[in-house]
């Protein structure tokens, strides 16, 4: 019997999920040195598939009621991935965003980065496909799809729509050089 047919860890959907974390991270960790319309570009087209990817899979239920993810992103891991990012997109990192949480309590909008929210996105992802990766028992394996499926619904699902936007007004501009 394959695994496939055993376990929903090894599913289609669940193996390019994976497949694309994996990428926008390693993408992500060599931003320096990009241009803003390399950078822009591969973005637009990541983006979509990591939501659309999310959004395929089913909800799942942690398994094992201890279960604690491990952060495998540290706070320097992630302060270089947003500066990195922040340097490549310069003045167009900030952008105004009316679907935040505080927004509820605003009546204008409040300013985003491009930069924080990548990089968020990054650390949700990394800390998936490193739990995943680095899983003994498919149990395991589980709890890392819970947690990264009820991030994408609460969290960074949001928050990768809301920059894809900021990205989409930088790549068509009206500017011949973005």
């Amino acid at each position: 019997m394959k695994k496939e047919e055993k376990s929903p860890v090894y599913g289609r959907d669940v193996m390019e999920l994976v497949t694309v974390a994996v990428e926008y991270c390693a993408f992500l960790e060599q931003t320096e040195g990009k241009t803003r319309m390399s950078f822009v570009d591969t973005l637009m087209k990541l983006l979509p598939l990591l939501y659309l990817k999310a959004a395929l899979l089913p909800k799942y239920e942690i398994l094992d009621n201890d279960y604690y993810a491990e952060d495998f992103v540290t706070e320097e891991n992630y302060d270089i991935v947003r500066a990195n990012i922040s340097i490549v997109m310069g003045e167009k990192d900030d952008y105004l965003d009316v679907f935040m949480e505080d927004m509820k309590y605003s009546e204008t909008p409040i300013l985003a980065t491009v930069s924080e929210n990548l990089a968020d996105i990054y650390q949700e992802l990394k800390n998936f496909a490193m739990a995943y990766k680095n899983a003994t028992d498919e149990e395991q394996m589980m709890n890392a799809l819970a947690e990264v499926k009820e991030g994408f619904q609460f969290s960074w699902g949001q928050k990768l729509v809301n920059v894809q936007r900021a990205l989409h007004e930088v790549r068509y501009s009206e500017e011949d050089e973005y």
